[in-house]
Protein backbone atom coordinates (compact mmCIF):
# COMPACT_ATOMS: atom_id res chain seq x y z
CA UNK A 1 0.00 0.00 0.00
CA UNK A 2 2.94 2.70 0.63
CA UNK A 3 4.27 1.75 -2.59
CA UNK A 4 1.08 2.43 -4.55
CA UNK A 5 0.83 5.68 -2.18
CA UNK A 6 4.37 6.33 -3.23
CA UNK A 7 2.65 6.10 -7.30
CA UNK A 8 -0.16 8.13 -6.46
CA UNK A 9 1.74 10.91 -4.77
CA UNK A 10 4.29 11.23 -7.71
CA UNK A 11 1.26 11.27 -10.39
CA UNK A 12 -0.24 13.77 -8.52
CA UNK A 13 2.57 16.24 -8.39
CA UNK A 14 3.12 16.02 -12.31
CA UNK A 15 2.41 19.45 -13.36
CA UNK A 16 1.10 20.39 -17.31
CA UNK A 17 4.67 21.66 -18.13
CA UNK A 18 6.45 18.71 -16.95
CA UNK A 19 4.01 16.80 -19.56
CA UNK A 20 4.84 19.29 -22.14
CA UNK A 21 8.86 18.82 -21.36
CA UNK A 22 8.05 14.90 -21.80
CA UNK A 23 6.68 15.69 -25.06
CA UNK A 24 9.21 18.12 -26.70
CA UNK A 25 11.99 15.27 -25.85
CA UNK A 26 10.39 12.56 -26.83
CA UNK A 27 8.99 14.58 -30.25
CA UNK A 28 13.10 15.98 -30.54
CA UNK A 29 14.31 12.06 -30.28
CA UNK A 30 11.87 10.88 -32.79
CA UNK A 31 12.46 13.44 -35.19
CA UNK A 32 16.16 12.68 -35.25
CA UNK A 33 15.96 9.08 -35.21
CA UNK A 34 13.32 9.78 -38.46
CA UNK A 35 16.34 12.34 -39.72
CA UNK A 36 19.35 9.70 -39.33
CA UNK A 37 17.36 6.18 -39.94
CA UNK A 38 17.85 6.24 -43.49
CA UNK A 39 21.64 8.12 -43.69
CA UNK A 40 25.04 7.06 -43.33
CA UNK A 41 25.19 8.68 -39.87
CA UNK A 42 22.54 5.85 -38.57
CA UNK A 43 25.70 3.28 -39.12
CA UNK A 44 28.17 5.80 -36.73
CA UNK A 45 25.34 6.47 -34.37
CA UNK A 46 25.12 2.42 -33.76
CA UNK A 47 29.27 1.89 -33.22
CA UNK A 48 28.95 4.70 -31.22
CA UNK A 49 26.19 3.21 -28.93
CA UNK A 50 28.37 -0.22 -29.03
CA UNK A 51 31.03 1.74 -27.76
CA UNK A 52 28.86 3.36 -24.87
CA UNK A 53 27.61 -0.01 -23.95
CA UNK A 54 31.13 -1.24 -23.80
CA UNK A 55 31.88 1.47 -21.79
CA UNK A 56 29.29 0.66 -19.13
CA UNK A 57 30.07 -3.26 -19.02
CA UNK A 58 34.65 -2.11 -18.83
CA UNK A 59 33.05 -0.07 -15.67
CA UNK A 60 30.74 -2.82 -14.36
CA UNK A 61 33.50 -5.77 -14.30
CA UNK A 62 36.54 -2.81 -13.54
CA UNK A 63 38.33 -3.54 -16.93
CA UNK A 64 40.76 -0.91 -15.76
CA UNK A 65 42.45 -0.75 -19.06
CA UNK A 66 39.74 -0.42 -21.09
CA UNK A 67 37.94 1.82 -19.34
CA UNK A 68 40.30 3.77 -19.09
CA UNK A 69 41.15 3.87 -23.04
CA UNK A 70 37.10 4.60 -23.42
CA UNK A 71 37.05 7.36 -20.96
CA UNK A 72 39.23 8.80 -22.69
CA UNK A 73 38.07 8.85 -26.62
CA UNK A 74 34.33 9.81 -25.36
CA UNK A 75 36.04 12.83 -23.56
CA UNK A 76 37.19 14.23 -26.22
CA UNK A 77 34.12 12.29 -28.24
CA UNK A 78 31.55 15.71 -28.61
CA UNK A 79 34.23 17.13 -30.64
CA UNK A 80 34.81 14.62 -32.96
CA UNK A 81 31.02 13.99 -33.38
CA UNK A 82 30.73 17.84 -34.81
CA UNK A 83 33.36 16.51 -37.37
CA UNK A 84 32.02 13.50 -38.12
CA UNK A 85 28.41 14.54 -38.32
CA UNK A 86 28.89 18.22 -40.23
CA UNK A 87 27.39 17.16 -43.19
CA UNK A 88 24.21 15.55 -41.17
CA UNK A 89 23.90 18.41 -38.39
CA UNK A 90 23.88 21.03 -40.83
CA UNK A 91 21.10 19.28 -43.07
CA UNK A 92 19.22 18.16 -39.89
CA UNK A 93 19.20 22.53 -38.68
CA UNK A 94 18.27 23.60 -42.11
CA UNK A 95 15.29 21.00 -42.23
CA UNK A 96 14.14 22.46 -39.05
CA UNK A 97 14.59 25.69 -39.87
CA UNK A 98 12.92 24.82 -43.09
CA UNK A 99 9.99 23.49 -41.79
CA UNK A 100 9.05 26.24 -39.27
CA UNK A 101 9.79 28.90 -42.17
CA UNK A 102 6.81 26.62 -43.88
CA UNK A 103 4.33 26.75 -40.98
CA UNK A 104 4.65 30.22 -40.63
CA UNK A 105 4.39 31.34 -43.99
CA UNK A 106 1.84 29.04 -44.82
CA UNK A 107 0.11 28.81 -48.45
CA UNK A 108 0.67 31.00 -51.27
CA UNK A 109 -1.36 33.81 -52.53
CA UNK A 110 -3.42 33.51 -55.55
CA UNK A 111 -1.07 35.12 -57.75
CA UNK A 112 2.29 33.17 -56.87
CA UNK A 113 0.02 30.16 -56.77
CA UNK A 114 -0.76 30.89 -60.62
CA UNK A 115 2.57 31.39 -61.30
CA UNK A 116 4.11 28.16 -59.84
CA UNK A 117 1.11 26.35 -61.44
CA UNK A 118 2.14 27.85 -65.11
CA UNK A 119 5.75 26.66 -64.18
CA UNK A 120 5.15 23.24 -62.93
CA UNK A 121 2.63 22.47 -66.12
CA UNK A 122 5.99 23.50 -68.38
CA UNK A 123 7.87 21.11 -66.60
CA UNK A 124 5.68 18.15 -66.97
CA UNK A 125 5.55 19.09 -70.57
CA UNK A 126 9.13 18.88 -71.08
CA UNK A 127 9.63 16.07 -68.83
CA UNK A 128 7.16 14.06 -71.18
CA UNK A 129 9.12 15.13 -74.23
CA UNK A 130 12.85 13.99 -72.21
CA UNK A 131 11.42 10.82 -71.98
CA UNK A 132 10.06 10.49 -75.50
CA UNK A 133 13.51 11.15 -76.70
CA UNK A 134 15.47 9.71 -73.74
CA UNK A 135 17.07 13.12 -73.00
CA UNK A 136 18.78 13.52 -69.60
CA UNK A 137 17.32 16.12 -67.34
CA UNK A 138 17.90 17.52 -63.29
CA UNK A 139 14.62 20.24 -62.41
CA UNK A 140 14.96 21.32 -59.14
CA UNK A 141 12.37 23.36 -56.97
CA UNK A 142 13.45 25.57 -54.49
CA UNK A 143 11.14 25.54 -51.13
CA UNK A 144 12.08 27.09 -47.60
CA UNK A 145 16.09 26.53 -47.73
CA UNK A 146 17.61 28.81 -50.33
CA UNK A 147 20.32 27.18 -52.51
CA UNK A 148 21.93 30.45 -53.61
CA UNK A 149 25.48 28.22 -52.93
CA UNK A 150 24.48 25.82 -55.66
CA UNK A 151 22.75 28.73 -58.25
CA UNK A 152 26.56 30.18 -57.83
CA UNK A 153 28.34 27.02 -59.60
CA UNK A 154 25.68 27.81 -62.88
CA UNK A 155 24.13 30.28 -64.42
CA UNK A 156 21.95 32.97 -63.71
CA UNK A 157 19.10 33.20 -66.22
CA UNK A 158 15.88 34.31 -64.09
CA UNK A 159 13.75 33.71 -66.73
CA UNK A 160 9.78 32.34 -66.88
CA UNK A 161 9.91 28.82 -66.91
CA UNK A 162 9.00 27.16 -70.47
CA UNK A 163 9.30 23.46 -71.77
CA UNK A 164 10.65 25.33 -75.08
CA UNK A 165 13.41 26.78 -72.82
CA UNK A 166 14.21 24.01 -70.76
CA UNK A 167 14.40 21.52 -73.88
CA UNK A 168 16.75 24.07 -75.38
CA UNK A 169 18.84 23.75 -72.31
CA UNK A 170 19.00 20.24 -71.57
CA UNK A 171 19.95 19.55 -74.90
CA UNK A 172 22.57 17.26 -75.61
CA UNK A 173 24.99 19.56 -77.47
CA UNK A 174 24.41 22.72 -75.14
CA UNK A 175 26.80 23.94 -72.87
CA UNK A 176 24.63 23.60 -69.74
CA UNK A 177 22.98 20.34 -69.99
CA UNK A 178 24.99 18.13 -67.76
CA UNK A 179 24.00 20.96 -64.58
CA UNK A 180 20.89 21.13 -62.57
CA UNK A 181 18.21 24.32 -63.59
CA UNK A 182 16.98 25.22 -60.36
CA UNK A 183 13.27 27.06 -60.49
CA UNK A 184 12.80 29.21 -57.17
CA UNK A 185 9.17 31.31 -56.93
CA UNK A 186 8.08 29.70 -60.14
CA UNK A 187 10.89 31.38 -62.47
CA UNK A 188 14.06 29.19 -63.87
CA UNK A 189 16.75 31.24 -62.00
CA UNK A 190 19.93 29.55 -62.83
CA UNK A 191 20.83 26.49 -65.07
CA UNK A 192 24.48 24.22 -65.28
CA UNK A 193 24.26 23.77 -61.59
CA UNK A 194 26.20 21.45 -59.44
CA UNK A 195 24.32 19.23 -57.21
CA UNK A 196 26.31 17.43 -54.08
CA UNK A 197 26.38 13.61 -54.72
CA UNK A 198 24.10 11.25 -52.28
CA UNK A 199 26.24 9.17 -50.35
CA UNK A 200 24.16 6.86 -49.84
CA UNK A 201 25.46 3.09 -50.36
CA UNK A 202 22.03 1.62 -50.75
CA UNK A 203 21.47 3.28 -53.82
CA UNK A 204 21.29 0.48 -56.78
CA UNK A 205 24.10 0.79 -59.04
CA UNK A 206 22.32 1.38 -62.58
CA UNK A 207 21.06 5.25 -61.31
CA UNK A 208 24.18 7.24 -62.34
CA UNK A 209 25.49 10.67 -60.93
CA UNK A 210 22.47 12.73 -62.18
CA UNK A 211 20.11 10.15 -60.22
CA UNK A 212 23.09 10.54 -57.32
CA UNK A 213 22.98 14.62 -57.84
CA UNK A 214 19.12 14.71 -57.48
CA UNK A 215 19.28 12.61 -54.22
CA UNK A 216 21.50 14.38 -52.78
CA UNK A 217 20.17 17.58 -53.33
CA UNK A 218 16.74 16.47 -51.48
CA UNK A 219 19.04 14.75 -48.65
CA UNK A 220 20.61 18.30 -48.09
CA UNK A 221 17.16 20.48 -48.21
CA UNK A 222 13.67 20.64 -48.42
CA UNK A 223 14.08 21.05 -52.83
CA UNK A 224 11.70 18.34 -54.73
CA UNK A 225 13.76 17.26 -57.27
CA UNK A 226 12.37 16.18 -61.26
CA UNK A 227 15.46 13.84 -62.80
CA UNK A 228 14.62 12.48 -66.27
CA UNK A 229 17.33 9.15 -67.57
CA UNK A 230 19.13 9.67 -70.39
CA UNK A 231 19.23 5.68 -70.68
CA UNK A 232 15.38 4.63 -70.39
CA UNK A 233 13.74 7.60 -70.66
CA UNK A 234 11.81 7.24 -66.89
CA UNK A 235 10.71 10.08 -64.68
CA UNK A 236 11.71 10.35 -60.86
CA UNK A 237 11.37 12.70 -58.09
CA UNK A 238 13.76 12.75 -55.62
CA UNK A 239 12.40 14.24 -51.28
CA UNK A 240 13.62 13.83 -48.47
CA UNK A 241 16.45 11.66 -49.89
CA UNK A 242 13.85 9.40 -51.07
CA UNK A 243 13.52 8.38 -55.21
CA UNK A 244 10.09 7.61 -56.70
CA UNK A 245 10.05 6.60 -60.23
CA UNK A 246 7.94 5.64 -63.11
CA UNK A 247 6.41 9.21 -63.63
CA UNK A 248 4.22 10.09 -66.57
CA UNK A 249 3.37 13.59 -67.60
CA UNK A 250 -0.25 13.40 -65.42
CA UNK A 251 1.34 11.64 -62.19
CA UNK A 252 4.40 13.82 -62.17
CA UNK A 253 1.87 17.44 -61.89
CA UNK A 254 -0.03 15.58 -59.53
CA UNK A 255 2.63 14.90 -57.36
CA UNK A 256 4.36 18.22 -58.08
CA UNK A 257 0.90 20.24 -57.10
CA UNK A 258 0.32 18.51 -54.19
CA UNK A 259 4.10 19.10 -52.86
CA UNK A 260 4.83 22.43 -53.37
CA UNK A 261 1.26 23.93 -53.64
CA UNK A 262 -0.43 22.41 -50.49
CA UNK A 263 0.12 22.17 -46.76
CA UNK A 264 0.49 18.49 -47.50
CA UNK A 265 4.18 19.04 -47.91
CA UNK A 266 5.31 19.89 -44.52
CA UNK A 267 3.66 16.73 -42.87
CA UNK A 268 6.54 14.95 -44.88
CA UNK A 269 3.87 12.35 -46.12
CA UNK A 270 2.65 13.44 -49.35
CA UNK A 271 5.05 10.96 -51.56
CA UNK A 272 2.79 7.45 -49.52
CA UNK A 273 0.09 9.65 -50.36
CA UNK A 274 0.52 9.76 -54.54
CA UNK A 275 2.23 6.49 -54.68
CA UNK A 276 -0.97 4.58 -56.00
CA UNK A 277 -1.21 6.72 -58.84
CA UNK A 278 2.11 5.74 -60.57
CA UNK A 279 1.44 4.57 -63.55
CA UNK A 280 5.17 2.42 -62.45
CA UNK A 281 6.75 1.95 -59.02
CA UNK A 282 10.17 2.03 -57.88
CA UNK A 283 12.77 3.76 -55.33
CA UNK A 284 16.52 4.25 -54.96
CA UNK A 285 16.86 1.15 -53.23
CA UNK A 286 15.94 -1.96 -55.39
CA UNK A 287 15.65 -2.56 -59.17
CA UNK A 288 12.84 -1.59 -60.91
Amino acid sequence: MDYFQYVWDQLRSIRAVDVLDILLVAFIFYYIFQFMRKRRAARLLAGIVLLIIVLLISSVAQMKALNFLLTNVFSVGILSLIVVFQPELRSFLEKVGGTTFRNIRGKLDNGQEAVMKAAIREVCIAAEYFAQTKTGALIVFERSTKLEDHVRTGTVLDAGVSAFLLENIFFKLAPMHDGAAIISNGRLHAAGCVLPLSTNADIIKELGTRHRAGIGMSENSDAIVVIVSEENGIISVAVEGELQRGYNRRTLEMTLCTLLLTDDAITGKVVNRVKGTFTRKGNGKKKD
